[in-house]
């Protein structure tokens, strides 16, 4: 069997750390990993499942004889070195969103549109409130259909940074010994609050955080027609998001049956036993590979065709790494 040399592109982030964790989850055929970061982490040494590594500072003559490079990097990173990657003919999967509104570049969840990477030199993972919503949405739209959605995210601090579950931990600290708390990650003090405003206002109000569901969803589908509104906040704990999504389908549905489908699809997880009052919570969903679902039910305000559900998912791995790294197993396993 053939094995692939591959490059994790961007170390000081949360989700370099996940994708070797998954990487050997899933079994790869690697020969070789690297790192690569910023010169403020160049030199130093860590301890991966295949072997210790130096971190390496990230520049255009490192992409040669690389099979594959995975960015976990800002999106004006990945805007700089992918070209000089693809020119090396290596193939990359970039977890920013510098190129995920490119029509030429496929947006994936490889459960949901993996057919979309053929022999792509370059595909992009899309946000995490999007490609968890995806999971859980697609076998209810090949079922009925889905003509509008109503969601609201409630995201926790480890989107990107370890200095944000930090903030959080420190700013919980210093409220019990009532010092002044310190605001930098955030537009505002995270601990014991909850922050409607994650990335900047659009011009309809909306944040970009929110305009990047509805556009992701739409590309990821291949359905412009789905309407979708979305509310992101973010709360106080450090690691899994949760959403509560409210859709309306192209068919009656029945409850039954969406909890049937939904079971027995990939890395979905029915967390329903309400007696010991188990349901979708981030003190679950952490560190779980499955995206967590339940509270599934008609709506009461809307027609027969409403349904409400909440999730629960840690955003590191099934909406960021895990999904990255599945990328890159889709794209081994077809291999011409």
């Amino acid at each position: 069997m053939k094995k692939y040399s591959v490059w994790i592109v961007g170390c000081t982030w949360a989700v370099w750390v996940e994708m070797i964790k998954c990487i050997k989850t899933l079994n790869l055929p690697i020969s070789e990993l690297h790192l690569w970061a910023s010169s403020r982490s160049a030199g130093k040494v860590v301890q991966t499942f295949m072997w210790e590594i130096t971190i390496q500072e990230v520049n255009n003559d490192f992409f040669d004889n690389l099979d594959y490079a995975l960015f976990a990097v800002w999106w004006e990173n990945s805007k700089q070195y992918i070209p000089v990657a693809i020119d090396r003919w290596c193939r990359c999967i970039d977890n920013s969103s510098a190129f995920r509104y490119d029509d030429n570049i496929p947006l994936v969840v490889p459960q949901v549109n993996g057919s979309t990477i053929w022999d792509a030199e370059l595909i992009a993972n899309p946000n995490c409130t999007t490609a968890i919503a995806a999971v859980i949405l697609n076998p209810i739209y090949k079922k009925y259909g889905i003509e509008k959605i109503i969601m609201s995210t409630y995201q926790a601090t480890s989107w990107a940074w370890a200095a944000w579950m930090n903030e959080l931990e420190e700013n919980t600290k210093k409220y019990f010994a009532w010092e002044e708390p310190k605001v930098e990650a955030f537009v505002e003090n995270i601990a014991f609050n909850v922050i409607p405003h994650i990335d900047a206002f659009q011009a309809n109000w909306y944040t970009k955080e929110e305009m990047k569901v509805v556009w992701e969803t739409h590309k990821i589908f291949w359905d412009d027609s789905i309407d979708i509104s979305c509310t992101c906040v973010r709360i106080p704990t450090l690691r899994a998001h949760s959403e509560s999504i409210v859709l309306e389908t192209e068919r009656d549905v029945d409850i039954e049956d969406i909890k049937n489908i939904l079971s027995k699809a990939a890395w979905v997880e029915l967390v329903d036993d309400i007696e010991n009052n188990k349901y979708p919570m981030p003190l679950y969903a952490s560190w779980n590979y499955n995206v967590q679902v339940w509270r599934i039910r008609k709506n009461l305000v809307f027609w027969n065709k409403w349904i409400e559900l909440f999730i629960s998912w840690d955003q590191l791995l099934r909406g960021a790494a895990l999904n990255a790294v599945e990328i890159l197993e889709h794209c081994i396993n077809n291999e011409k």
